[in-house]
């Protein structure tokens, strides 16, 4: 937390220690700078940095309407070197949920978020405690009062964490019909993230270049030896019926070994999709 506050000399000599003593530990740092990024990975020694000046900071500004979908281009090619070292989060303690009055005000508007967040790239994703449950922190707690965030100064009761454990249960017997289908969508989607390898190791692919029509949407491929598989996440009050050009750059890079690229037979392809609001597609496709 703030690791810029403390020298980094400091840093990298107790990480060195640390991991001496206990291999298996990871660090996660909070930077601001991203200028010193690298020099936080490469010499100080960090595993992860919470990418929340990057990647979180835009996506929150999408979802507000601040700002084009086309710009989270910008938020990869930023730390393209080093991507496989960001830790990607849409909660924590410092920001406000985004079932809350002063963020989407609405749960489902995070489904858009999660699957950019998510699905991506290869790197870790933090779940925030009660993210998945639709948790809103709209509690008038005794430090921090009502302002969209849980307490980390008094002790307290999260609302859907105590639903869902129901007295030591954990069986969320007492969560609402829709807490229910947001946490499955949490589960499928980190599933899906781990257990596909065109997610988990596969190549990543931006769409937006070939796609100047979408503006609240955005849209990729990510691609192993097997499978493709096309993403469009919708951060939109409409639900869209669009095209989505694949360009044949895309394919030849994706599938080298494909009979089609290997005869020269690459080119564009279209692939039509439906998208609800607020909520995305994966879709299976052929290259």
């Amino acid at each position: 937390d703030m690791v810029e506050l403390v020298p980094k000399s400091f840093m990298k000599w107790m990480i060195v220690k640390a991991k001496a003593a206990h291999p298996s530990v990871i660090f996660i740092a909070e930077v601001y700078k991203k200028e010193e990024y690298n020099e936080y990975i490469r010499s100080v020694g960090f595993d992860y940095l919470y990418d929340k000046v990057g990647l979180y900071d835009k996506l929150k500004a999408v979802s507000a309407g601040w700002c084009s979908a086309k710009e989270l281009t910008s938020c990869w090619q930023s730390v393209e070197d080093i991507q496989d070292h960001m830790l990607n989060f849409l909660e924590n303690h410092d920001e406000q949920r985004i079932a809350s009055d002063f963020f989407a005000g609405d749960a489902k508007k995070g489904r858009p978020m999660m699957l950019v967040s998510t699905l991506m790239n290869t790197n870790p994703m933090m779940i925030y405690f009660g993210q998945e449950l639709g948790e809103k922190g709209m509690d008038s707690e005794g430090f921090s009062g009502e302002d969209g965030r849980t307490t980390i100064f008094d002790y307290w009761t999260v609302d859907t964490i105590r639903r869902w454990r129901n007295g030591g249960k954990f069986d969320g017997a007492l969560l609402t019909d829709e807490e229910k289908k947001l946490k499955e969508f949490y589960t499928q989607t980190l599933r899906l993230a781990e257990e596909e390898p065109a997610f988990s190791e596969g190549l990543f692919w931006d769409l937006m270049y070939v796609n100047g029509h979408l503006d609240r949407q955005y849209a990729f491929l990510r691609s192993d030896k097997n499978k493709t598989y096309l993403v469009v996440a919708n951060f939109s009050d409409e639900n869209i019926t669009t095209d989505i050009r694949i360009p044949a750059d895309a394919i030849r890079s994706l599938t080298p070994e494909s009979e089609k690229v290997k005869n020269n037979l690459a080119h564009d392809i279209t692939v039509s999709i439906k998208v609800k609001a607020w909520d995305g597609i994966v879709k299976k496709i052929r290259l």
